[in-house]
């Protein structure tokens, strides 16, 4: 099952070490699977607000992107960023391809009805 690092990354003054880390980072993920979903793009808001940028790597599985976070290639380079910007990053596994909201709504409402 796919498993997505996703960063909201807050508006930066643009730096030597954001513009190395975004040639690096590649370097970092390739060797575990990964591969930019949404990066460097305009994004359009909806509902609420959402100031700064979006990033979306994609992984084969949850391990697999936990190995890239922990990892000492990205280690060393995730200061370049995170002294400059700051920001939420969370791990995220995806839905199986046959996933089904309704069996999740279904369990709600069954959860509902217990209560």
């Amino acid at each position: 099952m796919p498993a997505y690092a996703i960063a909201h990354l807050q508006e930066a003054t643009p730096h030597p070490e954001i513009a190395e880390y975004i040639e690096r980072i590649p370097a970092t993920f390739e060797p575990y699977g990964g591969r930019f979903l949404v990066h460097a793009a305009q994004h359009e808001v909806k509902e609420g607000s959402w100031p700064g940028h979006v990033v979306v790597i994609a992984f084969p599985d949850m391990a697999e992107a936990q190995a890239w976070w922990d990892s000492p290639a990205y280690q060393e380079i995730a200061p370049l960023r995170s002294r400059h910007i700051e920001g939420d990053i969370i791990l995220v596994p995806g839905v199986p391809e046959n996933y089904d909201p309704t069996t999740t709504a279904k369990a709600m409402r069954e959860a509902m009805t217990a209560e």
